[in-house]
């Protein structure tokens, strides 16, 4: 537990601001546990988040805009998410602008899948402002507030459990990467006609 309390007061703003342009609420909201306990700033972990977030999804914006369906067929992988990020910006319209941080799995695609449907900029880039702001309050407020249950649950526990788990995070991982990459080298398989 210290040598992450170090990690973070060390090197915490720069690991939002990256994590918050890739990865999102998985280094958002350990940061603001961090936070509650004092370790960092929360204001300036919410400006960082913010900015971060702002920035990586404007600038997909406009690689999908440019390269967007070359960039979808050079990776195949991306193929089935960016049809259904199509198919939910073709319903949804600016809601799904407004949403998309939250969906599991279309998260990076979908600002490329935008800018390849030629979503006006003039409409993105307000949408995209306020969602920043909504994906930031919501992902802080929830860090924050679990900083507050990690306290009255006791760092005792937390310490005690912390290695087992761990340790099963890294199993779980692992397991779905395999499953993840099992599939994906099944669908490759199956594309190139292999039996």
């Amino acid at each position: 537990m210290e040598y992450f309390i170090n990690l973070f007061e060390t090197w915490g703003y720069l690991i939002v601001f990256m994590g918050s342009m890739i990865e999102g609420e998985s280094i958002i909201i350990p940061a603001c546990i961090f936070a509650y306990n004092g370790h960092l700033s929360i204001y300036k972990i919410m400006a960082i988040a913010f900015t971060g977030t702002l920035i990586a999804d404007q600038g997909l914006y406009y690689v999908g805009r440019y390269y967007g369906h070359h960039f979808i067929k050079r990776f195949p992988s991306f193929k089935a998410p960016s049809e259904r990020a199509f198919k939910l910006l073709h319903q949804w319209d600016y809601k799904f602008i407004l949403s998309f941080r939250f969906i599991y799995g279309i998260r990076f695609i979908s600002p490329i899948v935008i800018g390849a449907a030629k979503y006006p900029p003039n409409r993105y880039v307000p949408l995209n402002f306020i969602a920043a702001v909504s994906w930031t309050l919501i992902s802080c407020s929830l860090g924050y507030f679990l900083g507050s249950v990690i306290e009255i649950i006791g760092y005792a526990i937390v310490e005690k459990y912390m290695f087992r788990f761990s340790l099963f995070l890294l199993a779980t991982v692992l397991i779905l990467g395999y499953f993840a990459w099992k599939k994906l080298h099944h669908h490759h398989d199956d594309e190139n006609g292999t039996p």
